[in-house]
């Protein structure tokens, strides 16, 4: 069983993945307070499916980008498990899970989180040649711009959009007018349900890398961060 955790943005969750079955989900909007929302919840959701901590096989955690905080509170969690319980542990960077259901798509995805003010994270995958890199486990032969990540404002992103381009992840009622303002039928906007972040995805990810046996050192894995903080 994979238990995955992810705090990088206010949009935070927690999975369960057995590789066949998605056990169990819970995705929230924390307002910047999963310090002390995280473990509560964790403790329901294994009480919830009746599984204990040593029951777990393999753990993942969302990387970042995302806030600064955030990013570190599910990190320091996974990496203290990994640790005390001698798992395996995989690192998934955030605007990866945000793109991997969309994938399927046939026109290019942007993967979008808030970086807070009136900035956005995003990147932008489409189908390309597998580089045999750690993408290519993850992500099925999808592969990142050639800038994999950029940080905006929203007017930058709008301007961004020269083609079709299927965008998914955190989009504010805000940056949803300013595109179909500014990029009109050329953004086509994932809706509010359908385009969130979860934290089954990153498990998925997680999984098929580690069936991959493509694992992380709990000791030295690090957040993904475009500046310091």
């Amino acid at each position: 069983m994979l238990l995955s955790l992810d705090t990088a943005t206010r949009h935070s969750g927690i999975a369960l993945y057995d590789g066949q079955q998605l056990v169990a989900e819970l995705n929230w909007h924390s307002v910047d307070a999963q310090t002390t929302e995280l473990l509560p919840r964790l403790e329901h959701l294994l009480a919830w499916v009746r599984i204990q901590p040593a029951s777990l096989s393999a753990l993942a955690v969302s990387l970042g980008p995302g806030s600064f905080t955030g990013v570190r509170v599910a990190l320091s969690l996974a990496k203290g498990m990994a640790l005390a319980h001698g798992l395996p542990l995989i690192g998934i960077p955030t605007l990866d899970a945000t793109a991997y259901p969309h994938l399927g798509d046939t026109l290019p995805v942007g993967a979008v989180v808030q970086a807070g003010r009136g900035r956005v994270l995003w990147s932008i995958y489409q189908a390309g040649p597998a580089d045999g890199g750690r993408r290519a486990v993850t992500l099925g032969g999808w592969r990142g711009s050639s800038t994999p990540i950029a940080l905006s404002e929203h007017a930058g992103l709008a301007a961004a959009i020269h083609r079709p381009l299927r965008l998914v992840g955190e989009l504010t009622p805000e940056l949803r007018a300013l595109l179909a303002a500014q990029a009109g039928d050329l953004a086509l906007l994932a809706g509010p349900a359908a385009g969130t972040r979860r934290a089954g995805c990153l498990a998925e990810l997680a999984w098929l890398r580690w069936q991959a046996g493509d694992v992380d050192d709990p000791a030295s894995l690090s957040p993904i961060y475009l500046h310091e903080p």
